[in-house]
């Protein structure tokens, strides 16, 4: 999730206001989460695995997360979507699940503050009862050479991917019912070391390292952890700033002749939360269709 200002008249909600709705009950929840209420019966589901489960995804206002969001939402699961600062999208892709048949409710929560992270997780367990999967999701890509790296972008970087990151997987170990699954979103650019991407690279290389450590501390909890490493991706965090031919080139470097859609990377994370994948636990699957 690339963190920008809401363009599209969203409502902004500062984080202290957010923080204090912490203790109320899941029908006061007001901050950036529509109305609780009647949800529509499922009709589209396309897996009965995950009927039913519940599935927190960080960063999901659009993009991956969105995809995502709506991907899991078609196999069954209940899914709470997050955001920072577009909650008129948040809401969209809540909205849009629900006229499909499934089930999601919104909420804006800032994941570099454990706090907040925190109380997504209790808004989730509130409305839906517990938490089988998270999709720890949420990040920011700021680009630079070394020479030129802010401070202040740099800074962001870590507190939203390295630390954020931590605050979300931190809640996942607490709270995800057994059998669950947990999965980061970290990057193939771990492995291409691409110029002025540094900082970045390092702060996704984090959640790999992360997702293997915490297979192994959940031993014996059936929770399988994995990270997923997309290549380049038809999104604003990759195609801004760039030129028709700079994209290009990126798609003419894969096998296939593309570059990926966000769907393409839902895809791999439903497989991931499938029954069937549950031996998959404490790796990192790079999908970029044959980019490196």
């Amino acid at each position: 999730m690339k963190t920008k200002h809401n363009q599209h008249g969203g409502k902004q909600v500062s984080r202290r206001d957010f923080l204090t709705k912490g203790t109320m009950a899941a029908s006061a929840w007001g901050v950036g989460m529509m109305t609780l209420g009647p949800t529509l019966a499922r009709e589209n589901n396309k897996s009965g695995d995950n009927q039913g489960k519940v599935a927190i995804v960080t960063g999901s206002s659009r993009g991956i997360g969105r995809a995502i969001a709506r991907r899991l939402a078609n196999d069954g699961f209940r899914v709470m979507v997050n955001c920072l600062n577009n909650t008129n999208l948040a809401e969209e892709v809540a909205q849009e699940i629900r006229n499909a048949g499934g089930e999601a409710q919104w909420l804006q929560a800032d994941v570099r503050d454990p706090k907040a992270v925190s109380q997504l997780f209790d808004a989730t367990e509130s409305v839906f009862g517990g938490i089988d999967t998270v999709i720890n999701n949420a990040g920011v890509m700021l680009l630079a050479p070394f020479a030129q790296m802010t401070d202040d972008d740099f800074d962001r970087m870590m507190e939203t991917n390295i630390k954020g990151g931590f605050n979300v997987l931190r809640e996942a170990a607490k709270r995800v019912h057994d059998g669950g699954n947990i999965v980061s979103i970290s990057s193939s650019i771990t492995l291409l070391k691409t110029a002025t991407y540094g900082p970045y690279a390092a702060s996704k290389a984090a959640l790999q390292i992360y997702s293997s450590v915490l297979a192994k501390e959940l031993g014996g909890r059936q929770i399988s952890v994995n990270a997923i490493s997309p290549g380049v991706v038809n999104t604003t965090l990759f195609t801004d700033g760039k030129t028709p031919q700079q994209i290009q080139a990126f798609a003419d470097r894969t096998p296939h002749g593309r570059i990926g859609e966000p769907e393409d990377i839902a895809e791999v994370v439903a497989s991931l939360c499938s029954p069937t994948c549950h031996w998959i636990n404490g790796e990192t699957i790079f999908a970029n269709g044959g980019l490196i």
